[in-house]
């Protein structure tokens, strides 16, 4: 009979522990709150557009080249970030942003196109990288890896309350009292969150690490095989949202029912937010890449039962499935390229992989308005680009065998060490 007690199950993480660590409450609420413009902006724009006299589609081009110049730009910021530190690009960025939206009504209505498009082109240019910095934050300020978990799947999660907050509180200032107005609170939250996030210890103290002797050889390139094939997957995860916010405006005019075209994106973002309170809790066997692909494989499945041409109940609860799983996606995809990114260059990375989901989504959007006529094909859009991001991550999948149930053996030092599971990802 053994007299050793047998070792303590770890304690169970909870948001309570993670929201209470310090300075995790301010940094997710700031950023939340400064990237709430992302979700106001477009709407903004688009009704400021049409309220002084230009069209739908003009306003429409408006809205679009704001997100895809912000997209565009994430890049040179998360590089900036990393030779200048956080507050050096988070501060000029908000303030410029800022500037920028709130003269755009100075425009008028008797102002030209091409400024009015200048502005907002420049606007979307200096959009402040707050996704990036804070996944970029989170190893310094949650060095406990079940923590920094819990953290990440929340911060992604959360990330769908953004596209339900933000086009309803513009709808109501829009309607109680201007454009201009919802302009202006649009830019003041953005100022005011960048702010928040800029000035907190950990993101003043931060710089990205130094390289070491490990990261020599391939490592040191950001474009390395595997990262690229995950951020090429990543497309096919944004082409699938991009075509369900379009496919839903179709079935709103199928069947006759406005609200469907905010109540389908709504539920999505839902089940985004559902998906990632649990998987944020749970303690999950088995490597990172093997539930990158075995969430890719419920994101596709999710948006199958969309090809019965579903009513738009059954459409609604249908939508949470994908969404739910899409917040595992994403969580991996961040673990997956912390894993494969050279230490010095983390923010750059998250800023690609930023750029890969929107890209995809802008993509998707496109091609679904010009078969928005077409039931079926809009359907079968999202699980098209699912299928595309599930084929490869399957082809990108490491040659190394699934682990199996139990105690993850000790890590192999490495460069491209998962920090939470031993295996790498890799092309075949």
């Amino acid at each position: 009979m053994s007299l050793t007690a047998p070792p303590a199950p770890a304690p169970r993480i909870t948001y309570g522990a993670v929201l209470g660590s310090p300075y995790v409450a301010r940094l997710l609420g700031g950023t939340l709150t400064g990237r709430l413009p992302n979700g106001m902006a477009p709407v903004a724009i688009l009704l400021w557009a049409t309220a002084t006299g230009g069209s739908i589609a003009f306003g429409g081009l408006l809205s679009a080249l704001y997100g895809l110049s912000s997209a565009l730009s994430q890049p040179v910021k998360g590089r900036l970030m990393d030779r200048h530190g956080q507050t050096a690009v988070h501060l000029p960025a908000a303030l410029l942003n800022s500037a920028l939206l709130v003269a755009l009504p100075v425009v008028g209505p008797q102002g030209s196109r091409a400024l009015a498009t200048a502005v907002v082109v420049a606007a979307g240019l200096t959009t402040p990288p707050l996704e990036a910095g804070l996944r970029a934050l989170w190893p310094s300020v949650l060095p406990n890896p079940r923590l920094r978990h819990a953290a990440l799947a929340l911060d992604t999660g959360t990330q769908g309350l953004l596209y339900i907050v933000g086009p309803l509180l513009v709808a109501a200032l829009a309607s109680a009292y201007s454009p201009s107005l919802a302009l202006a609170v649009t830019a003041a939250l953005g100022l005011l969150g960048t702010a928040t996030v800029a000035s907190a210890p950990p993101s003043r103290r931060w710089r990205p690490a130094q390289p070491t002797s490990t990261d020599g050889g391939p490592g040191r390139r950001l474009t390395s095989p595997g990262l690229v094939l995950l951020f090429v997957s990543l497309t096919g995860i944004g082409f699938a949202i991009g075509s369900m916010n379009v496919w839903s405006i179709a079935m709103a005019k199928h069947h006759d029912q406005d609200m469907l075209s905010g109540i389908l994106p709504a539920a999505f973002s839902t089940g985004s937010f559902l998906g990632g309170l649990v998987y944020g809790r749970g303690t999950w066997t088995g490597t990172t890449t093997g539930r990158l692909i075995i969430a890719g494989v419920a994101f596709l499945a999710g948006w199958l039962p969309l090809l019965a041409l579903l009513g738009p109940y059954a459409a609604t609860f249908a939508v949470i499935v994908p969404g739910a799983f899409l917040t595992v996606v994403v969580a991996c995809a961040y673990v997956t390229t912390d894993t494969l990114t050279p230490a010095a260059r983390t923010s750059e990375a998250y800023a690609w992989l930023i750029l890969s989901i929107g890209a995809g989504q802008a993509a998707g959007t496109a091609l679904a308005g010009r078969l928005a006529e077409q039931p079926l094909a809009s359907a079968a859009l999202p699980a098209a680009g699912a299928a595309f991001a599930l084929t490869i991550l399957l082809a990108a999948r490491p040659r190394q065998p699934p682990l199996a149930a139990g105690p993850t053996p000790p890590p192999v030092p490495g460069p491209a060490q998962d920090p939470l599971n031993p295996l790498t990802f890799r092309p075949i």
